[in-house]
Formats: structure tokens, sequence, C-alpha cells
């Protein structure tokens, strides 16, 4: 039995058909997609990553600044859930962290001291193409994803994967790998946005995503556009820049 309410999973769904339309910003689709995940599953911490054209993964999105440091050890380590998951193109599921230090010796050390128990990876694949990894993250030490919820997470970065790989690169002619790059590009600018809003407004780097991403949708302006605009002129941008 899945433990994920029918009415919110559908809901899910239908948001993230709607937003893969012509010109969608792809750092934001990741990003709902990461908090829509986690909510699905009760707050459980989401983190993505994304192959570059080299097929290196990079970190693109998260649920919150925690997991995004985790993205980042697994990639500078080159060991964890996420690449097991991509390299393989199957999922990881339940993962006992306190027990995995065999399968991943600097990673899972790392994700106990940072607080978590289990771990979860699923691939963001269409068929034998995969095009990154999304993790799953719990401070439970019974956090254990049902086979049927495993299933929907597995089937939500199905989703996003053929909207990827589809809805853009063969609509509409482009290069994936142009894509990605590009937006592995955006995610850095935005780092770096995110941590110039957080010391004007005095606030954490995820209330500051948060403010970056709400400007963003609220003038329709792409994250990466926004973003350029803090870090070279943070009085251009200044419900960004001034405390309200």
């Amino acid at each position: 039995m899945s433990s994920v309410a029918a009415p919110r999973l559908a809901q899910v769904f239908v948001e993230i058909a709607d937003t893969l339309v012509d010109e969608f910003d792809l750092i934001d689709f990741l990003q709902m997609l990461a908090g829509h995940t986690a909510d699905l599953l009760d707050g459980s911490p989401v983190g993505l990553l994304l192959a570059d054209p080299h097929g290196r993964l990079e970190f693109v999105a998260a649920s919150d600044e925690n997991v995004k440091l985790l993205e980042l050890f697994q990639v500078q380590n080159h060991e964890g859930p996420c690449l097991d998951a991509f390299r393989t193109g199957r999922p990881v599921v339940n993962a006992d962290l306190q027990l995995a230090s065999g399968r991943w010796p600097l990673f899972a050390p790392k994700a106990v001291q940072a607080g978590f128990r289990s771990v979860h990876a699923f691939p963001l694949r269409l068929r034998a193409e995969c095009i990154g990894a999304m993790n799953v993250f719990s401070s439970d030490v019974g956090g254990r994803l049902a086979e049927t919820d495993a299933q929907i997470v597995q089937a939500l970065a199905d989703v996003a994967a053929i909207g990827l790989l589809q809805a853009r690169a063969v609509s509409r002619g482009e290069q994936l790998t142009e894509q990605l790059q590009g937006a592995l590009n955006s995610r850095i600018v935005i780092e770096q946005a995110k941590g110039a809003v957080a010391q004007l407004r005095g606030v954490s780097v995820d209330d500051a995503f948060a403010l970056i991403r709400t400007y963003s949708r609220s003038r329709n302006l792409r994250m990466g556009d926004v973003a350029r605009a803090v870090i070279a002129d943070p009085a251009s941008v200044p419900a960004l820049s001034l405390p309200q």
C-alpha cells in the first residue's frame, strides 16, 4: 500500500506536465521536482544531479541546503547512491547508511554525520538513456520506502527525463547536452546570487533561493537571468537586495 495520497500525486503529475511547455525554466522545473517529491514523502530531503555533456554528474537542485552539500560531496568523491543509480540505470532503495560504509566508504559516514539514516536513489532515464539521478534521504532509522512509493518516485523521475529528452530536445530540435550544460552554468550563477542575497537580506541561503525563485516566477523571468542581474548590480533588483 502506498503512503502517498492519490489526489496529491495526480496534482504533481499535472503540474509537471503543465510546466513542460515552450520556454520553461529548466532549473525551476528541477527545483519543483525536488520539492514536490520531498512533499509527497512527508518532507524527506531530495537532491538532483544531472550529467554534463561529458557524462559527469553535477548538482542542479535540492529541497534544502544540507542535501546540496551531500550531493556535492558525492560528485567530488565519485561515490554514492546517485552515482550508482546513474551508472546502472537502476534505483537504489532502502540503503541503510549505518551499514553502507563498505559500499560508500566516504559518502555513508558523511551522510550519517549529517543526520541521515537511510537513502534512496532513482535514475532519470528514458529506456537505455540516463541523464541524471535523484536522491531521497531519511533521518529515521527505520525510514524504509514501500515498494509502491519507490515505484511512484521512479515514475516521477522517468516523467522528468521524458520531458527533458523529448519535449525540448525533439520537438524543438535542440541538443539536450547543450540545454543541460546551460542549466548547469545557470546553477553556478544562482548559487552565487543566493549567497549575495543571503548576505544583503540577512537570511539563510534557502530563504534567499526562495526569494529569487518567487521574484523570477512573479515576473516570468528565468532564475539564471535574475541571478546574473543580482551579481552584476544588486541595486538593479531592489526587491531582492533591499530589506523589506
